[in-house]
């Protein structure tokens, strides 16, 4: 069976084409879950060669994996991988990235293809979300897709919708894509942009 070439973008895609209209050659971001390496391979893309792409995950597993997709994409050299959970950012980035991120990434759940019981925590996340906005620059994105259908997801993505309505609209915009339609819980997408 063929891909739909007209169907609606999934919460991945959606979160992609926010970032590919904001992210220019030589900008700072963070993949702050690097898992099997797609988003931090899209965003070093996006960087290019002047760029830098900071990619978070505390198992050596997707660290392992995204190193290998990395290199064998030519593109290693513009990403610097942290084996940390993302609610370490501010002990692992570079001082002078403080308000110059144009971007971080989150993609919750677990890493594709490994031990399910391994998710991102709610705590967590939080304190990780709280810390990116801290970090990124004024017209900066912050994207999450969250995966509520899993045990552990649905108290995720009900924080993160609690901690995203409590933004202050003066400061922040905030957007979120889901699929309501779907049996079951389908990912859901977030964007938190900080106005300039």
């Amino acid at each position: 069976m063929t891909a739909d070439p007209y169907a609606l973008p999934t919460s991945v895609d959606w979160s992609h084409g926010l970032l590919e209209n904001r992210v220019q050659p030589g900008d700072w971001v963070v993949d702050a879950t690097a898992g099997n390496g797609h988003d931090t391979l899209f965003l070093a893309r996006l960087v290019g060669t002047e760029g830098r792409v900071f990619a978070f995950d505390v198992q050596e597993a997707a660290l392992v994996a995204t190193r290998a997709r990395l290199l064998e994409t030519g593109v290693l050299a513009a990403c610097t991988l942290i084996h940390a959970g993302h609610q370490h950012l501010a002990e692992h980035l570079p001082a002078e990235a403080r308000g110059r991120l144009a971007a971080v990434v989150f993609n919750l759940g677990w890493l594709p293809g490994h031990d399910k019981q391994c998710i991102t925590a709610t705590a967590t996340t939080l304190t990780a979300l709280a810390l990116a906005l801290d970090w990124i620059r004024p017209g900066g994105l912050l994207t999450v897709v969250v995966y509520p259908g899993h045990a552990g997801g649905e108290e995720e993505s009900q924080a993160i919708a609690a901690w995203a309505g409590g933004l202050p609209s003066n400061t922040h915009e905030v957007r979120h894509a889901r699929s309501p339609n779907r049996k079951g819980r389908s990912p859901e997408g977030w964007a938190v942009r900080r106005r300039p």
